[in-house]
């Protein structure tokens, strides 16, 4: 474990028994984070030029990238504090001048259709809507007419039909708010895309498709409530639909603490995973909203315990700067949009700094997630997804049946097919302790939280669209189309596939429809450190260890031949080594067939050769019947 880079205050036990952290914990770590970037300031500090990679959109993107992002840190900062941020309003408010001054030198480019400057323009809106008083009542005049100027190119934009649609929204209600020209049918119009996208229970799909992520809590449940905020403060605005909002959100959070391991890590799936603790953003926001389930200590208590989780592992780095990666710098993380400044998102994660200090999320004694008292099971049909969190070893585990981020059409196998299945939501599973192999080399192979039918020279299937059955209880089911290469677009193989949960097991069933001789292979989950795991293997089963006693092991109980690990290096978010446990079947018997594994991941001792001995299976009439060691009796 990296050491931490923060200077922290003295924790208080008392205040916070569970990890420590009290508000002037969130306040110090805020300031250094702000306080790091002022060497990377232009000369009148409207771009931050960080170091590192690139995005797509070029180098003066991503120094108004790394403005707005840390603008939004500091107008929460500013707008929480009893004072003294003078320093940090004089600051924004010089870059702010600079970047809109065409003649500064540093200015930004102009906002147009489907640009980067949109994302960007919605952070700066927000941020002097929340810092008003601080920040956007005491600009000059000129500067406060230059910024609406640049801010009103959002007017009349085209916007990728995705949760890009409540940037819009926001930048248009803060020109509303302060009487500057704007096109209500944009804000009007985003709000309604947006119910196109609701399926309920709380959940949002980002754009059309089956893209369920951290983007739902992030932006489609944050972002109308921000927007609430802004349209609140504006006169002779409607805000009628905050109530729907509210509600929403509240049926989100019921069950978002299951997300996060019992030591604050987030379950590491879905896309712009380098924003991190942005994933508190709709924890805060339900207590700026009123609309929370979670009791402020819980809520608090979850909050700092996944701060707390990065700081301890070195993010920030040595320099104060938050990286592309997820605990040390690792490009294959990232997307083509992602800069050196994106990281940075992770400022909304600070809204709770917008609660006053007397507010009961900082002053109620910390108390118990749901993981810390019991094991949890948790079926959200929406996503498709079920949750198994162990109390023993905090471990939280995704099992995906229904997040696949494709389009609506679907897609043949193809190097571009390939690129859209995306291995931070294809897999089978994924958790709070873990990361999918993503390097591009261990993405080709797809072997980790996969089943794949293999072409002669060994390329996998890929698993293509998910198709849900069922989710409810401790068990999820699916199907999806394997293709492989050569197949004609709508030719393929189905794959069924039932989840079974029992405590940190999970029994996957497989239907196969496939061609006689086709080679099969299933992994579980990798498990990745600084050291080369150590891989153990036996009749049936295989198991990776890494050196914080992480175990993933696989167990054959039905249909497999033989049993490996394969290594990687390199490969995964988590460590440069990284080792993934597997199951192999020679040759498909034609027609249609049954294969059963258990998949295990666990801190606690494995012991997969006493699992597969004690553990009985029969297939009849395509029905599997699982009797386990203690005399429960599953069938899939």
């Amino acid at each position: 474990m990296t050491p931490p880079h923060l200077r922290l205050p003295p924790q208080d036990r008392r205040l916070s028994p569970l990890t420590g952290w009290t508000r002037a914990h969130w306040e110090a770590t805020a300031d250094q984070l702000l306080d790091a970037l002022v060497p990377y300031a232009t000369r009148r500090g409207a771009q931050y030029r960080l170091p590192g990679r690139l995005s797509r959109s070029g180098v003066t993107s991503d120094g108004l990238e790394g403005f707005a992002r840390s603008f939004l840190l500091a107008a929460v900062r500013i707008a929480g504090a009893q004072g003294g941020t003078e320093d940090l309003i004089e600051r924004y408010a010089d870059g702010l001048a600079a970047g809109t001054d065409p003649r500064s030198g540093e200015a930004w480019a102009p906002i147009t259709d489907l640009s980067q400057q949109i994302v960007e323009a919605a952070s700066i809106a927000i941020g002097l809507h929340e810092s008003r008083t601080q920040v956007w009542d005491r600009l000059d005049p000129a500067v406060q007419q230059s910024t609406v100027d640049w801010l009103s190119g959002v007017v009349g934009a085209r916007i990728p039909d995705n949760n890009w649609r409540l940037f819009q929204v926001v930048v248009e209600q803060f020109l509303a708010s302060i009487g500057a020209p704007h096109a209500q049918d944009d804000i009007d119009s985003g709000l309604e895309r947006i119910e196109d996208w609701w399926v309920g229970d709380g959940w949002y799909t980002d754009g059309s498709g089956k893209n369920f992520d951290y983007y739902c809590g992030w932006m489609l449940q944050t972002y109308p409530l921000l927007w609430a905020r802004i349209a609140t403060a504006t006169p002779g605005a409607d805000t009628s639909r905050a109530e729907v909002y509210r509600e929403r959100l509240h049926a989100f959070l019921t069950h978002y603490p299951q997300f996060f391991g019992g030591d604050g890590a987030p379950v590491h799936q879905g896309r712009s995973l380098v924003y991190r603790f942005a994933c508190l953003a709709p924890v805060w926001m339900g207590e700026l909203a009123d609309c929370t389930p979670l009791p402020p200590g819980q809520a608090r208590r979850l909050a700092s315990a996944t701060m707390r989780h990065f700081a301890d592992r070195g993010v920030p780095d040595e320099r104060g700067l938050l990286g592309l990666g997820w605990y040390q710098p690792y490009l294959p993380l990232t997307q083509p949009y992602s800069g050196p400044a994106s990281p940075y998102w992770a400022s909304s994660g600070f809204l709770g700094l917008l609660l006053p200090p007397d507010h009961a999320a900082w002053t109620a004694m910390e108390c118990q997630l749901p993981l810390e008292t019991a094991d949890q099971v948790t079926a959200l049909p929406a996503p498709g997804w079920l949750l198994h969190g162990t109390r023993n070893d905090g471990i939280v585990r995704l099992i995906n049946h229904g997040s696949d981020h494709l389009p609506d059409e679907d897609l043949p196998f193809s190097p571009t097919a390939v690129v859209a299945h995306n291995p931070h939501y294809a897999k089978f599973a994924y958790s709070s302790s873990t990361a999918p192999e993503s390097a591009p080399h261990a993405w080709s192979r797809n072997l980790d939280n996969h089943i794949a039918l293999l072409a002669p020279d060994g390329t996998p299937s890929h698993r293509g669209r998910i198709h849900p059955l069922e989710c409810s209880g401790a068990r999820a089911s699916s199907w999806h189309t394997a293709h492989l290469p050569g197949q004609e677009p709508g030719t393929g193989h189905r794959i069924e596939t039932t989840s079974l949960i029992h405590g940190p097991w999970e029994i996957r069933v497989h239907r196969i429809d496939a061609p006689a001789g086709t080679p099969i292979r299933e992994g579980g989950y990798a498990v990745a450190c600084t050291e080369q795991p150590i891989a153990l293997t036996g009749d049936g089963w295989a198991l990776a260890r890494n050196a914080d006693q992480l175990s993933s092991a696989v167990v054959g109980l039905y249909g497999w031949d033989a049993a490996a690990v394969a290594r990687e290096t390199e490969a995964n978010a988590l460590g440069p080594h990284s080792a993934t446990p597997y199951l192999t079947r020679a040759a498909h018997p034609a027609g249609h067939t049954v294969l059963v594994t258990l998949v295990a991941l666990a801190r606690d001792v494995l012991h997969p050769r006493a699992l597969r001995e004690a553990i009985t299976v029969t297939v009849e009439d395509d029905v599997a019947r699982i009797r386990l060691p203690e005399g429960t009796e599953l069938q899939a």
